[in-house]
């Protein structure tokens, strides 16, 4: 079998074929799936190699105080040959893994079995290889729907686990992290699923990012004063409950900015293996107390434990390191924590040594990388939602030229601001019949804006061969039927976004479009109609590269028991109007996304979303609900060629290119496109023209809208297909 090692004395790394080990009696021997580069841990050990006699010296003087004392036992030319073949000597490198039971030893028959998942850790038993035996409190079953490539991150995640719990956070405290490398990030995530509000600190803004990404309230650079002010501002002034050092080198900042803003008597939590001069003064002033983190829990480090396999009662130990191995990865099977966007690399084990000289040059910059064996999936399957178009030919529906005979499904309070009113005004559309499930509401309706009809009777309005189109403006849940059973009466359908809560519904309006023939369909998505927006595009010109595109939703809270929020029945929040923003952005970029990824907060209201595009185009959609309702509702930003569209809630717009264009100052209302977009409609419908909108891209968005909710249940991308 193949295994990296590493000679201390000369740095070099192998990839060296060696024996397999035997499966011994007490433990397990596994076949390596996925194992983790920890780029904190391995690659100290790996830098240290490559120093001089004199650097490797001076970072272990542990090490230098026990030549002295070898000297003295030993004598100098015994302790020389002692140290230098020690330092001559391959040693292995890893300690995180997940992979298959290949075979189980004696002593543990009915607790595993032989095809078993399991994680393991341990520097001596979960190495960078492609077997390994592991003793039984080393190893824990991976939890039904974790990928292999996730149960890879056990180990450190039982670190980061034990650090947490030795801080003893509670409800409603606040916290901060020094340090957001691969630890430190899921210090936050952990505290995050505990109630604490955390602050992350580190000098590397993406990491920053990536820790906001995750749930910190705030991250920055640790000597910015923006890590002081945040948590001045969280914890009125008094400092945070907790500091967790998850930092490692020679500098003692750390300790020293712990030390600033823990409240009095607060906690600080070593992790990492940073420098620890505590300032005298100002440790004894607040009275902190100082703990020590010792890797994935109690256990460690006990020969009894982990080699004999002699468990601690769990009446008297908890959280052993077994334990914590165990409890991190149902903390990603429930999707308490999530390690994917920690994910930077996976690599071929074939390329272990090329892989870990890039770490070490900086040409690859990474939180975490994982090594994939011989026998593992080459990349996790995509989920891939895909629908097929049907083929159809062009059809007239029931029309009169000219003039659109329109009926209403629904009257609600959008349908009644932002369409009827400009269907009303108009001499090419005759409102002929509104229909609500409210004899009132519909009366109503009729009355405000001059419907020729009210009736709640939804069959004998489909079946009107004087009516040419239908509005589906009723709730969500009802749009996919309704819209699929006016496609098979002949009509021409405008039908408010969504089209569809599911890919089964999907599929069933498709359907009726293919049993019809009947292709006229339109759904509600405007802002690609709106003007600002559209003279914005016109000044940002055509694009030849690959374009990035941010888009912010400040989305903002529902009212209570709005029906909007009730996800059972109508469907998720995005997935109710999620299909607006991906419209857009696949309207600028004159094309339909190929897949799609999403990360949620705790509570799942706040979404970041990853589109992909053909040609190497990217989009991040942030969908908020947890901002400030004085801020805009949309903020777009598109990034190409040297040029940048900014585009200010509907209201101004700039290009930078090379001449400036900005909209005018005093704005003319925020036109979102509804009255372009009925414009449209009515044009295709009264001339018998093409639909606004082709149909594969409104199968596309949809598609895309729904496969969000499948990214954050499966924690892997989505493909976007819409069929042949």
């Amino acid at each position: 079998m193949k295994q990296v090692v590493q000679n201390y004395k000369s740095g070099e790394l192998a990839l060296l074929d060696v024996e397999a080990p035997a499966c011994k009696p007490g433990g397990v021997l596994v076949r390596t799936a996925y194992s983790l580069i920890s780029t904190g841990t391995e690659m100290m050990k790996v830098t240290e190699a490559s120093m001089s006699m004199l650097g490797k010296a001076r970072s272990r003087p542990d090490q230098v105080a026990k030549v002295v004392q070898s000297v003295a036992t030993n004598g100098v030319g015994a302790t020389y040959r002692k140290v230098m073949n020690r330092l001559d000597s391959y040693t292995p490198l890893g300690y995180s893994l997940c992979g298959v039971v290949e075979e189980v030893g004696a002593g543990l028959a009915g607790t595993v079995e032989v095809g078993d998942l399991v994680a393991c850790a341990g520097n001596e038993h979960a190495l960078h290889a492609e077997l390994n035996w592991v003793p039984e409190n080393l190893y824990t079953r991976v939890p039904a729907g974790v990928r292999p490539r996730h149960a890879a991150f056990g180990t450190v995640g039982a670190i980061a686990l034990q650090g947490v719990r030795r801080g003893e956070p509670q409800l409603g405290d606040t916290a901060l992290v020094i340090g957001l490398g691969l630890i430190g990030q899921l210090v936050v995530q952990l505290l995050v699923a505990s109630g604490v509000r955390v602050v992350g600190a580190d000098p590397d803004t993406g990491r920053c990012r990536l820790a906001e990404r995750l749930g910190a309230s705030v991250g920055g650079h640790p000597g910015s004063g923006e890590v002081a002010v945040a948590v001045g501002e969280l914890t009125g002034g008094h400092g945070v409950d907790q500091v967790y050092l998850a930092a490692g080198g020679g500098t003692n900042e750390p300790v020293e900015l712990a030390a600033k803003l823990a409240r009095d008597r607060g906690r600080v939590v070593d992790i990492g293996k940073c420098r620890l001069d505590l300032p005298w003064n100002a440790y004894y002033e607040k009275e902190l107390d100082v703990r020590f983190s010792r890797s994935y829990g109690p256990g460690r480090y006990d020969p009894e434990y982990e080699l004999d396999g002699r468990d601690y009662p769990i009446g008297y130990v908890r959280w052993t390191e077994r334990r914590n191995l165990a409890c991190f990865l149902d903390l990603i099977a429930r999707g308490r924590a999530d390690v994917e966007p920690l994910v930077s690399h996976v690599a071929d084990f074939a390329t272990a040594v090329e892989t870990y000289r890039r770490l070490d040059e900086g040409e690859l910059t990474a939180v975490a990388v994982l090594f994939r064996y011989p026998g593992a999936e080459h990349e996790p399957a995509e989920p891939e939602l895909t629908t097929a178009v049907p083929h159809r030919e062009p059809v007239r529906t029931s029309q009169r030229p000219g003039r659109m005979r329109t009926a209403f499904l629904g009257a609600g309070n959008y349908a009644s601001s932002m369409l009827l009113p400009h269907l009303a005004e108009r001499a090419d559309v005759e409102l002929r019949r509104v229909v609500t499930t409210s004899a009132l509401s519909a009366a109503n309706a009729k009355r405000k804006f001059g419907f020729a009809e009210a009736s709640t009777d939804v069959a004998a309005t489909l079946a009107d061969p004087d009516i040419d189109a239908v509005f589906v403006v009723t709730r969500h849940s009802s749009h996919a039927d309704l819209t699929r059973r006016a496609l098979l009466a002949g009509k021409a359908v405008f039908v408010e976004k969504p089209l569809a809560l599911t890919e089964a519904e999907l599929g069933k309006v498709l359907g009726a479009i293919e049993e019809s023939g009947n292709d006229r369909l339109q759904v509600g998505f405007n802002r690609r109609f709106a003007p600002l927006l559209r003279e914005s595009a016109g000044r940002f010109g055509r694009r030849i590269g690959p374009a990035s595109v941010r888009y912010l939703v400040n989305a903002g809270c529902l009212e209570h028991g709005s029906w909007y929020d009730r996800a059972g029945s109508e469907g998720t929040r995005f997935t109710g109007e999620g299909g607006h923003f991906i419209d857009t952005v696949s309207w600028l970029l004159g094309d339909d996304p190929v897949s799609v990824y999403a990360a949620a907060t705790p509570d799942q209201q706040d979404l970041q979303i990853l589109l992909r595009y053909p040609g190497g185009s990217t989009a991040t959609i942030s969908y908020a609900t947890s901002g400030s309702a004085a801020f805009p509702k949309e903020t777009l930003d598109v990034v190409a060629d040297g040029k940048v569209l900014a585009f200010d809630d509907f209201a101004r717009a700039s290009v930078y290119a090379r001449k400036r264009w900005t909209s005018s100052r005093i704005p003319k209302g925020r036109d979102k496109g509804q009255h372009a977009e009925l414009d449209a409609f009515v044009a295709a419908v009264t001339s018998g023209g093409p639909m606004p909108v082709p149909l594969e891209s409104l199968v596309a968005t949809t598609l895309a809208t729904l496969a969000v909710q499948t990214s954050l249940a499966t924690g892997a991308p989505v493909k976007i297909g819409a069929g042949p």
